[in-house]
């Protein structure tokens, strides 16, 4: 009996064993590319020093905060950032439309963009938690109002960076094997997705200022304020905005930014544009640089001369400090003040842009009575 005992607890700390290094075998997996390759992609770029990427801008002043104060901060945020009551999501749109500038808002930064008949997946997340560790990370408030497959071809995926809620391993992985789609990154990024098994020919990467032309569509790589990384090492891959613009239409892609003078810099050089994707949510004192707030966006919106905003970076994932439907609060009372053309739809909800009226303020259905 004894010997059978420790022949089990000598089985079962083998198999502990073997599934940790299987465990950790996945984590590195899903962080992407190794340092070597992200190294090595650096090199080609002159926005890179010593394989590290920068902002132009300096940084903006942070808050000092004692340990008990950041930690309550912590604490607190989850309970804060959840909503009252399930988001409604349109679950019926006509997902395989081929619009001449359409929009369908998907969820957090994934947006499926329709220009000239051309269909553009930008940032596109469609898992449970944005982590490569599997149970753990930031989990969705609601989930992808459509099944990935079911948005038919797609002609281009946009990513504007690496982090793991604009860059997500198994959606990837899935459209690369359910579509024909070019994948359009910034430089570095291309590494992660071979690393994946995207094939070398399906990925296109560009540094800021680069214009890239695919299918039927000109792509021009954009430079933003924010910062990178999948692992403990930030900046090695690059950020970027992206200008979409087919032979009628132009949209510009914020990705991820923070206040800056470039978005001045690009309206001048690059607009105006028929409609502007800015994030709106997961500002905090914390981090000025790398996020705007909802006033921010509305006015990096006109300083890019944008013609309608969608807003993005919200009610997705629990990620900053504030309520979950504070961005949208306050969007909808800056592009009031500032005559912005505004459109707030529901996950899954398809825009016609040129027919976007006043926003429709769906999440306050959500709000508590005593709210």
């Amino acid at each position: 009996m004894v010997r059978g005992s420790r022949a089990l607890l000598s089985s079962l700390a083998s198999v502990a064993v073997l599934g940790g290094a299987a465990f950790a075998t996945h984590i590195r997996h899903t962080m992407g590319a190794s340092s070597a390759e992200l190294r090595r992609a650096a090199a080609r770029s002159p926005h890179a020093t010593d394989g590290t990427f920068a902002n132009r801008e300096t940084g903006l002043p942070r808050p000092d905060l004692t340990v008990r104060q950041l930690a309550t901060m912590l604490l607190g945020r989850t309970a804060r950032g959840l909503p009252p009551g399930p988001i409604p999501l349109a679950t019926d749109g006509p997902w395989r439309e081929r619009g001449e500038l359409a929009a369908t808002w998907c969820g957090h930064a994934s947006v499926l963009l329709e220009v000239d008949g051309r269909r553009v997946l930008v940032d596109p997340v469609w898992s449970e938690r944005t982590s490569p560790v599997p149970g753990f990370g930031p989990r969705r408030l609601h989930a992808p109002p459509v099944p990935l497959a079911a948005l038919g071809e797609v002609d281009v995926v946009l990513l504007s960076h690496d982090h793991y809620d604009h860059l997500d391993r198994p959606t990837v992985t899935a459209l690369a094997r359910g579509t024909d789609a070019v994948f359009v990154v910034p430089i570095g990024v291309g590494a992660h997705l071979r690393s994946w098994g995207v094939a070398s020919h399906r990925v296109l990467e560009g540094d800021w200022d680069d214009v890239l032309d695919v299918a039927g569509l000109t792509l021009t790589c954009l430079e933003a304020r924010h910062f990178s990384g999948r692992s403990f090492r930030r900046n090695t891959t690059q950020w970027a905005a992206w200008k979409v613009a087919g032979s009628t239409h132009a949209v510009y892609v914020a990705g991820d930014t923070g206040p800056s003078t470039v978005h001045a810099r690009t309206g001048a050089a690059h607009g105006p544009f028929d409609l502007t994707l800015m994030p709106i949510g997961a500002y905090a004192d914390l981090w000025p640089d790398i996020h705007t707030t909802p006033e921010q966006a509305v006015a990096a919106h006109r300083d890019l001369g944008g013609r309608g905003m969608l807003p993005i970076h919200w009610a997705t994932f629990v990620l900053g400090f504030h309520g979950w439907d504070e961005p949208a609060e306050r969007a909808v009372r800056a592009a009031a003040e500032h005559g912005v053309t505004l459109a707030l739809p529901r996950p899954g909800e398809r825009l016609e842009v040129a027919a976007v009226g006043r926003p429709v303020p769906w999440w306050r259905d959500l709000a508590t009575p005593d709210a």
